[in-house]
């Protein structure tokens, strides 16, 4: 069978595009290399306690708002279980040798107030920095779900970074720490993350927060039955290795076990250098390849997975960022001594006991070189290889009593009520989710060099386009929008725009 589209990878993005396309008619088939579809989505169970491997939470999914617009045309709304974080702070930021924590709240005047309740000189900052975090979403229409052009190229917004711009609108040094406390967020680095990625990524969760009850792998699952009800085929254990082309166009792609699937369109949602090297031939320029393979991508992570004793530690309906240093912009930049400067503590929610957190993630940056010399490894289904090498056990079991060291520090009870606990570092994720050092986030955005990292999704190859988390933004709605940008150049954009309302409409 030759196929309307063949998507590359079972990202959200992926999923995403083949969702619009079947839903307009087309043949649809999703390639995943993996047992479960998702990306970022999967999870994986320990001890009967499941764990999120990519997306914590949600945010955008009240009535009206961005995403829960996006996810009713995906036929999502009705069948997630979600539940709202605290209103009052959805994010906690804390810092070591500060008693306080400091909340980020949902809602634009409940985020001021929460805030000004601390630091009341600051009223009128926060006033501001809501305002100009309105102005830039409103400059992204279609994060709006409008078709309305705009020209964004040398807005003031584009051309300044994320810490820079905080720290001309807050005097207050602490608040100035505080407004950035959730960078981990979009893995935020001094000097480079442009204002419009902060103000994009923390306004929706400002806006509403979510949490999905029993893990986001649910996102994913009702994606994929909706894709197969509109007719379209998901295909596991199915990895891309070459294109195979006639002419300029390309006719199939080769999988690992020597099956190839014909298409007319070729949509890929794995990493770009990953989908450059699936052309073997002269279709791309060199220049086009070099300038993929040598994007910068953002730091990876280390994961830390912590199964707590049963009914022993209280719900937690937060998130909790924590900073070890007094700038939390250097987290990025640690040493051996320094880390880890910031952690993410991010809880789960449970339909059976939701009085309780079962089991929570802690996350720090780290950079793929410490992982440098088991690089060579792989643990990847159904090809599993579960020994890394010498040293790489002790090595993962002294990052994480580090980790929780600081946690404990900060979170009473923690370590008393700990029953278990695995580990992921970058090698893990490099191998889990496909990208080539570990990053979760992508390729970096420098406002120095804002063409350097701008990926359209029409690439030479006529019948070859990109989609996810690298060429807009990263998360759930970033890929979301990267999606619907694809298959609006194969739609037309103002088309798909407005099936997107109808749907909303009936």
């Amino acid at each position: 069978m030759k196929y309307d589209a063949v998507i590359i990878g079972s990202g959200f993005g992926g999923l995403c595009s083949a969702y619009i396309l079947a839903k307009e008619g087309m043949s649809v088939c999703v390639l995943e290399k993996n047992r479960q579809v998702g990306g970022s989505l999967q999870i994986y169970s320990r001890e009967k306690s499941i764990f999120d491997t990519g997306v914590h939470y949600l945010g955008g999914l009240d009535e009206g708002q961005n995403l829960n617009r996006y996810f009713q045309y995906f036929n999502l709304m009705k069948e997630l279980n979600l539940q709202k974080l605290d209103k009052d702070g959805f994010d906690i930021i804390s810092f070591s040798g500060d008693e306080k924590n400091y909340p980020h709240a949902q809602g634009y005047d409940n985020f001021i107030e929460k805030l000004a309740e601390i630091f009341p000189h600051q009223r009128d900052a926060l006033k501001l920095y809501i305002e100009k975090i309105k102005e830039v979403c409103a400059a992204f229409p279609i994060f709006n779900l409008s078709d309305e052009k705009k020209e964004i190229s040398g807005a003031w917004f584009m051309e300044i970074d994320s810490k820079t711009y905080i720290n001309s609108i807050f005097s207050d040094k602490k608040l100035q720490q505080v407004i950035g406390g959730s960078n981990m967020l979009y893995a935020g680095v001094e000097g480079k993350t442009p204002f419009y990625v902060h103000a994009l990524v923390v306004n929706s969760y400002i806006e509403s927060s979510y949490r999905c009850i029993d893990g986001s792998s649910q996102i994913a699952r009702i994606m994929s039955a909706n894709i197969k009800k509109l007719g379209g085929e998901i295909l596991n254990y199915s990895e891309a290795s070459k294109f195979h082309f006639n002419g300029n166009e390309i006719e199939s792609v080769e999988l690992t076990n020597g099956e190839k699937i014909e298409g007319k369109l070729f949509i890929s949602g794995i990493e770009l250098s990953k989908t450059i090297d699936l052309v073997e031939g002269q279709q791309l320029r060199a220049a086009y390849k070099n300038r993929i393979r040598g994007l910068e991508n953002t730091i990876a992570s280390f994961l830390v997975n912590v199964v707590m004793k049963p009914d022993s530690f209280p719900h937690l309906n937060y998130n909790l960022y924590h900073c070890t240093q007094p700038d939390i912009w250097t987290a990025p930049n640690y040493t051996k001594d320094t880390w880890p400067e910031a952690i993410g503590m991010f809880g789960t929610t449970t339909s059976k006991n939701p009085k309780f957190t079962e089991n929570f993630t802690a996350m720090a940056y780290m950079r793929f070189d410490e992982c440098e010399k088991w690089a060579n490894t792989k643990n990847i289904i159904p090809n599993n290889i579960n020994y890394r090498g010498e040293g790489y056990e002790e090595f993962k079991i002294e990052k994480a009593e580090k980790i929780l060291d600081v946690l404990a520090s900060r979170v009473p009870n923690l370590r008393a009520n700990i029953q278990s606990y695995t580990t992921a570092s970058p090698i893990t994720y490099r191998d889990y989710i496909g990208s080539k050092d570990g990053t979760l986030y992508g390729v970096i955005k420098d406002y120095k060099e804002p063409m350097k990292s701008f990926i359209t999704p029409r690439t030479k190859i006529s019948n070859l386009l990109l989609t996810g988390q690298s060429l807009n933004l990263h998360g759930i709605m970033g890929v979301t929008i990267s999606a619907v940008v694809t298959c609006g150049e194969i739609l037309g954009n103002s088309y798909l725009i407005n099936k997107i309302k109808t749907n909303l409409k009936n």
